[in-house]
């Protein structure tokens, strides 16, 4: 009885040890994303610990920048309201807002690596942007 309580024990932390390990290697979307990361610099701004849009910044392939459950574009500000991760793939539920409306917008997201993804178009085979994380200088 006892050993059979030890096994328990010893299976249940191995197993809260592999979802731990599981979910450190998701990718942390933290951060701003430009498509060209040749253009960190000209699409996005730093002002301390904060970060935002230059004023050209859609002229230079535009981005955008993860906090949290929040994504912000140029023109419209997003609440992720459901995540699923499926291996190399995220999908992504959002609830957002821009100046003249509201909607319900679904990403997916491609992991290409810790730095790069690609977002497809559901529906719209093909189609495609690719992100390059950018780093803060």
């Amino acid at each position: 009885m006892k050993l059979h309580g030890t096994c328990a024990v010893a299976g249940a932390m191995a197993g809260a040890w592999i979802l731990a390990a599981g979910s450190a290697l998701a990718l942390d979307l933290n951060g701003a994303w430009a498509t060209d990361a040749d253009n960190c610099a000209k699409v996005f701004v730093h002002k301390g610990a904060q970060v935002s849009f230059t004023d050209m910044s859609d002229v230079y392939g535009g981005g955008f920048i993860v906090e949290g459950d929040q994504i912000t574009g140029k023109f419209a500000r997003c609440r992720i309201k459901a995540k699923k991760d499926d291996g190399t793939t995220i999908n992504l539920v959002a609830a957002c807002a821009s100046d003249i409306m509201l909607s319900s917008v679904q990403f997916s997201l491609k992991e290409v690596d810790a730095n790069a993804v690609i977002r497809m178009f559901p529906g719209m085979d093909g189609m495609e942007i690719k992100y390059a994380r950018c780093r803060a200088p």
